[in-house]
C-alpha cells in the first residue's frame, strides 16, 4: 500500500492539473491507497492532493472505489448551495453544486466513457473535478 502525504499548500492546489496518460496509472493506485487510509475522513481525492498535478480522481461510488482519468462535466442540472470541507483545507465553505451531472472520462484502460451521477456521488465528483481545475472551495 502506497499511502501518500496529503498536500495542504493552497498555491500548489490552485494550479490546473495536466492531462493524464496511461503512464499515470501508478498515481491512480496511490490515490486509491491513500483514500483507503483516510476512509474515515474522506470520500474522494484528486491527484493534486497527493502532490501530483494530473487529472485523476478517485471517489466512493456507493461503497465501491472508482477512478476517473481526465474527468469533465459535460452536463449539469438542478443547482443547489451546500457547505463542504476538504482534507487539504481546514474548515468548511459554501459552494454551488448540481444534483445531476453527466461526466465524460477515461477508465483505467484509457477508454472514453460517459456516465450520469446524482446526489451525494455527484457532489463528490464535482469537488474532485474542482481540484483538477485548481478551484479551492
Amino acid at each position: 500500500m502506497a499511502k501518500r502525504e496529503i498536500i495542504k499548500d493552497p498555491i500548489f492546489l490552485a494550479r490546473t492539473s495536466r492531462t493524464a496518460t496511461a503512464d499515470d496509472l501508478p498515481i491512480a493506485q496511490d490515490l486509491l491507497d491513500t483514500l483507503a487510509a483516510y476512509q474515515d475522513d474522506c470520500v474522494g481525492m484528486a491527484a493534486n492532493m497527493i502532490g501530483e498535478a494530473v487529472r485523476i480522481i478517485v471517489f466512493d461510488n456507493n461503497g465501491t472505489d472508482a477512478v476517473m482519468f481526465n474527468p469533465e462535466i459535460v452536463k449539469a442540472s438542478d443547482p443547489y448551495e451546500i457547505e463542504e470541507g476538504c482534507l487539504s483545507l481546514t474548515g468548511v465553505r459554501k459552494t454551488k453544486r448540481f444534483r445531476k451531472i453527466k461526466v465524460q472520462y477515461q477508465n483505467e484502460q484509457m477508454q472514453l466513457r460517459q456516465k450520469t451521477f446524482t446526489d451525494w456521488t455527484a457532489q463528490i465528483i464535482q469537488h474532485e473535478i474542482d481540484h483538477c481545475n485548481g478551484i479551492l472551495i
